[in-house]
């Protein structure tokens, strides 16, 4: 095509003003810059978000029935949990009761949430597996005289608990005396350790059975959660106003989307607000662009004005303008794309950047691109950089051919 062999031509050649060359490579450069630095604030980003739910959703159930006020409990959860189990894109349920407890270990005591599950429920047992670092689930109720508790791995760490270790669960709810309610005291065994990757759910949880944790809270045969597994993440609030309709009034499914929503929240405004600030790099490189351009047509006004001497028409020339934008466009946004993604790929697999768990939840910055991502990046990046050669190119146009060789 004649436009875009002018325009690599133009682009490739050497210049009387070398300042224009310059400006040119420090375009490229910035249009590499914006891209690069986008694919990698939007790859931290996708990292954050994924691994959160990963880890969390893993561990947790997608939607939660619970009490709408705190009660004594749900006590008819069995015939709740096979009506809920038989409604369309709802792979599983299963009852847990949730509560607070210190746990007595040799190094010092901790503050933790105790969570009953049924170890024969396929869910639960496929939750518990898909974390279980150490030791086994089947041995939660192996020993009624000294029943199992499967402890997160750092709350194992800061307790001082080992693998088959003994320790002492503390429960507020304990007895009622004339003096109040007397804290009770229970034993266990450490059959497992768990890490799901989240410092919350590392730190502060632990397993036992249904039976042993109704035992410690002093509850009879009740729970205070149902949790639900759904087959469509993304349909969970649909799927839990169905639940609801079964429930009635007195109970409310939670989806995970409204339960995590103000972390879901901020990594939403994050990552829009990482959009915008590194767009304006993009602008820079517009501008530059745009600069580049403008000089090009006042130092190839004798050029034009000869291709129009010969029969080339004003479209023509526009196009010779937009296709030199478009070339700078596309080198850089190829070149911010290849480091762009090239960085992620390293940070991701070498771990470059750590983080305090306790803080972040996490223990490095995780880099996760999609190339969907790269697409539209892309595609803004060429775009920008077009939309600036549109005034150059149209005064391109305008020059008159008999005033730009009048003195030739």
């Amino acid at each position: 095509m004649f436009e875009l062999f002018v325009a690599r031509r133009y682009l490739r050649a050497k210049r009387k003003q070398a300042v224009i060359s310059v400006i040119t490579v420090i375009s490229v450069l910035g249009v590499a810059a914006g891209v690069m630095a986008l694919i990698i604030a939007l790859a931290i980003n996708n990292g954050f978000h994924d691994t959160f739910q990963r880890s969390l959703l893993g561990a947790t159930a997608h939607i939660d029935v619970l009490e709408k006020q705190v009660d004594e409990g749900i006590p008819n959860w069995r015939d709740l949990t096979a009506k809920i189990q038989r409604l369309p894109r709802v792979t599983g349920a299963a009852a847990t009761l949730y509560g607070s407890v210190f746990l007595s270990g040799p190094l010092q005591p901790a503050g933790c949430v105790l969570k009953g599950i049924d170890p024969q429920s396929p869910i639960q047992r496929a939750d518990v597996l898909k974390v279980l670092k150490a030791g086994s689930l089947d041995d939660l109720d192996a020993d009624a005289d000294l029943p199992g508790i499967i402890l997160g791995s750092k709350l194992a760490q800061e307790t001082g608990m080992r693998l088959h270790s003994r320790l002492q669960v503390i429960s507020p709810q304990g007895e009622m005396t004339p003096f109040g309610p007397r804290p009770a005291y229970f034993r266990f065994r450490v059959v497992g350790i768990f890490e799901s990757g989240f410092y919350d759910l590392d730190k502060t949880w632990a397993f036992t059975s249904l039976k042993q944790a109704q035992r410690i809270m002093s509850l009879p045969d009740v729970v205070n959660s149902i949790e639900i597994k759904v087959s469509d993440l993304d349909a969970a609030p649909e799927i839990a106003r169905e639940v609801e309709r079964i429930t009635g009034p007195k109970l409310s499914a939670l989806p995970w989307t409204e339960k995590n929503r103000q972390i879901l929240g901020a990594m939403q405004l994050e990552r829009t607000v990482a959009v915008l600030t590194i767009g304006l790099i993009q602008m820079v490189a517009a501008f530059n662009i745009l600069i580049t351009l403008i000089m090009m047509v006042m130092e190839k006004q004798r050029d034009i004005a000869i291709l129009m001497s010969l029969g080339t028409r004003q479209e023509q020339i526009r196009r010779i303008f937009l296709y030199q934008g478009f070339l700078i466009g596309a080198i850089g946004t190829t070149l911010g794309l290849v480091l762009g993604y090239t960085l992620c790929y390293l940070g991701d697999r070498y771990r470059w950047i750590s983080l305090d768990e306790a803080v972040y939840s996490v223990a490095y910055v995780p880099f996760e691109s999609h190339w969907i991502d790269g697409v539209w990046v892309a595609a803004l990046a060429i775009g920008i950089s077009v939309l600036a050669t549109l005034y150059p190119a149209r005064a391109a146009t305008k020059v008159a051919p008999a005033e730009a060789l009048r003195y030739e």
